[in-house]
């Protein structure tokens, strides 16, 4: 660093001759008071300080300032700045240069190669350093901050004079980059933008999500939900394939709208287990500019199952009957069966699947996945009120589910009154105990969110799922529902039937703690047999019993269960894990040290420490936000039995990010113009050397130390007093 060192005045003419008069009058009256003193020594001394001063204030009159200059020994710099984020892969930049006008577009990344090779700026680097650097999205959020490398340039590039920006302006993170153009201005940096891409959506069929479930049952359909994004002005008709990795393969028509998403479904059946990967494809569409965004996978373990189902009843009626040989049927299911038998001295029996009593203690309870409660109550010979408790507490901390099938004897209104009331999606009426009955056959009616849910999908399509519910065989029974709990959800009324707050519900669902309630508001479901035999009735209740098992079947091993919520993790929202923990005894686990080490697709783990929620069911909860999509790896420790278990899950989601977005060139017009620096075409590089090259060489840094102020003006006045005074002293005025 040079440093150069000076004293400069600010004078004016004016000053100049104010200064040189002040002087002059100022010697002339001290040396008459000196003289008139008869030259005196103190009086003299005191004449010259009193012209020191006023010679003093003359000079500062005339503005003196110390001016050191610093001026770099090295070259300036020239910092050229690419954008390397997701959304630089779009292929949207048309060639119109190019010999042959149909070649297809140019990713934006390959628009703006040349810029970002160093063998391009050669012709500058006589007169200056040019840096050429990438920036990218960042690690934990999968979005670009063009904020940050512009405010960090003046301090990372030494000497800086100029900064070429090439991205396609698609920033998602940090402070806005307007802001970090304002310092620049102030530094005299300006910002030479080199936008790519193009601001509206080029013709394109893309893919954008496949939300299949984490898991499924070997032998049982699985429900694989994708959706697809169309910039096309047409609506066209298209067979999607889904692909698996064991080699199956599965096609479906789609009708995909214009301008807009479409959302559909696969459905595929597994026949082995397995981890497997499913790729679905969306052929090209003759239109299509971009075709390699056409395609997604995601991973699915497909397992054997052996869910635990109890079924509590008080006699043997038709609805039981037939559930009971519906889930005895199931080679997934195993069924165990108490029949109460009111006012008999013994409970009902028969084959392998019946019980004595109810389970005993938490031990037995806690082994079945989903309970059904038909009409039974709170009396002698039925449940009591610490076996609905324990029912409660099975759903709330151990994920298990429970169904509602009341009946004509009215013996569940009891339970309303103990801890499984707060668990009833629906209110009913005390003044109908019974019911209602009719002759003729009434008829359930899906409402919007029946029609896309899985409990109530009897048929492949939707439409079709529509028909077979309108031509279900009706029922004559209905449970004197008032209306449905807020936070049920309703996938089913009765057709005709309505009261003062709209239809009445007789198919509702809720989410209770981490289980899920499920009710059944008539007992002519065994109806649906008429005709189809089991088409219906056994596919209706096993995709209820696999429902409402799912996430406490998620993982689990000898001593320790693991489940979590939502059942498919989003990307950047948070995730709820459940752990159920026994010791070496079987009982649950009491203030155990819990924890899960989790590992992200990239290979960066974190811990996640679980505290207790409930010490008698040994349930334990832990969060974490995943910041990727894709695999991650579950460790659960328990410290105090020395238990692990292993489980995986996959996060849905994409980066902030993508591929296929407009670009906003109007982001780094902006830049360039508060910076007062220039926008150029990607492929005019030579433009953007030319213009660097003309820039003038940076001003010095210039440090002033000014060293008059108002203080001399009042220096000024002090000494013009004194002299004055010196002057009426010396004639004889004073």
């Amino acid at each position: 660093m040079n440093v150069s060192r000076s004293l400069t005045f600010l004078w004016t003419p004016w000053s100049v001759a104010a200064s040189a008069l002040l002087v002059l009058v100022a010697a002339g009256l001290c040396f008459v008071a000196w003289r008139r003193s008869g030259y005196r020594r103190s009086q003299g001394m005191l004449e010259g300080l009193r012209f020191a001063i006023v010679c003093l204030g003359a000079v500062l009159l005339n503005q003196p300032e110390w001016v050191e200059e610093y001026r770099p020994e090295e070259k300036p710099s020239v910092a050229v700045l690419w954008d390397a984020s997701p959304s630089m892969e779009t292929r949207d930049v048309i060639q119109t240069r190019r010999p042959v006008p149909t070649a297809a577009p140019l990713t934006r990344r390959e628009a703006i190669a040349s810029l970002a090779d160093a063998a391009s700026w050669d012709k500058l680097r006589g007169r200056m350093n040019v840096v050429v650097q990438s920036f990218s999205p960042k690690a934990t959020g999968h979005g670009t901050d063009l904020y940050a490398p512009l405010a960090q340039a003046p301090e990372t590039f030494q000497n800086l004079r100029g900064i070429v920006l090439a991205s396609d302006g698609d920033w998602t993170e940090g402070q806005p980059p307007v802001q970090a153009a304002a310092r620049l201005r102030s530094l005299g940096v300006p910002i030479f933008a080199v936008p790519v891409g193009s601001p509206t959506r080029l013709p394109d069929i893309e893919l954008i999500n496949l939300d299949a479930p984490t898991f499924g049952v070997a032998g049982k359909a699985v429900r694989v939900p994708f959706t697809i994004d169309s910039s096309l002005p047409r609506e066209h008709v298209t067979t999607v394939t889904l692909k698996t990795s064991d080699g199956d393969e599965i096609t479906k028509d789609v009708r995909v709208a214009p301008m807009g998403r479409t959302s559909d479904a696969v459905v595929w059946k597994p026949k082995g287990t397995g981890d497997f990967t499913l790729a679905l494809n969306v052929p090209a569409h003759p239109d299509e500019l971009i075709s390699d965004n056409n395609r997604l996978s995601t991973p699915i373990s497909i397992r054997e199952e052996k869910l635990k189902v109890l079924v509590v009843e008080s006699y043997p009626r038709w609805e039981y009957r037939y559930l009971r040989n519906a889930l005895s049927r199931d080679p997934g299911v195993e069924v165990s069966c108490l029949l109460f038998h009111p006012g008999l001295s013994k409970a009902g029996g028969g084959n392998k699947d019946y019980i004595k009593q109810f389970p005993a203690g938490l031990d037995e309870l806690s082994k079945y996945d989903v309970v059904f409660i038909g009409d039974v109550g709170l009396d002698d010979g039925q449940l009591t009120s610490e076996q609905c408790r324990l029912l409660k507490g099975l759903v709330e901390h151990q994920a298990s589910g429970l169904v509602f099938m009341p009946g004509i004897q009215g013996r569940q209104f009891s339970l309303l009154e103990t801890e499984l009331g707060d668990l009833c999606p629906v209110t009913l009426d005390p003044a109908q105990p019974g019911g209602w009955g009719s002759r003729t056959p009434n008829h359930f009616e899906l409402t919007e969110l029946g029609r896309r849910s899985l409990l109530t999908k009897l048929a492949d399509t939707e439409d079709e799922n529509a028909e077979v519910w309108e031509g279900l065989p009706g029922f004559q029974w209905y449970a004197p529902v008032l209306r449905a709990k807020a936070g049920s959800d309703v996938l089913a009324v009765h057709k005709d039937i309505t009261n003062e707050s709209g239809r009445i519900p007789l198919l509702a669902t809720r989410t209770f703690g981490a289980g899920k309630v499920l009710f059944m508001g008539t007992d002519g479901a065994w109806r649906w047999r008429k005709g189809v035999e089991d088409k219906y009735h056994y596919r209706f209740w096993g995709q209820v019993v696999r429902w409402m098992a799912y996430q406490r079947n998620m993982a689990k091993g000898e001593t320790m269960r693991l489940y979590y919520v939502p059942d498919q993790p989003r990307m950047n929202k948070v995730l709820t894990f459940h752990a159920n923990v026994m010791d070496r005894s079987g009982e649950p686990l009491r203030g155990g040290d819990i924890s899960a080490r989790i590992t992200a697709p990239s290979g960066k783990a974190e811990v996640a420490r679980f505290t207790s929620a409930g010490d008698e069911w040994g349930e334990y909860t832990g969060r974490f936000t995943a910041t990727e999509a894709g695999p991650y790896k579950v460790a659960l420790i328990c410290k105090q039995t020395g238990a692990t278990l292993d489980a995986t899950f996959f996060v849905q989601g994409a980066s902030a990010e993508r591929i296929g977005r407009p670009s906003r060139p109007e982001v780094l017009e902006e830049l360039a113009r508060v910076t007062r620096g220039k926008v150029v075409e990607p492929d005019k590089l030579d433009d953007v050397v030319r213009t660097l090259a003309a820039l003038p060489d940076p001003p010095p840094a210039v440090r002033r130390l000014q060293l008059w102020s108002h203080g001399g003006v009042a220096v000024v006045m002090i000494g013009l007093m004194g002299a004055f005074w010196v002057g009426r002293k010396a004639v004889g005025l004073v």
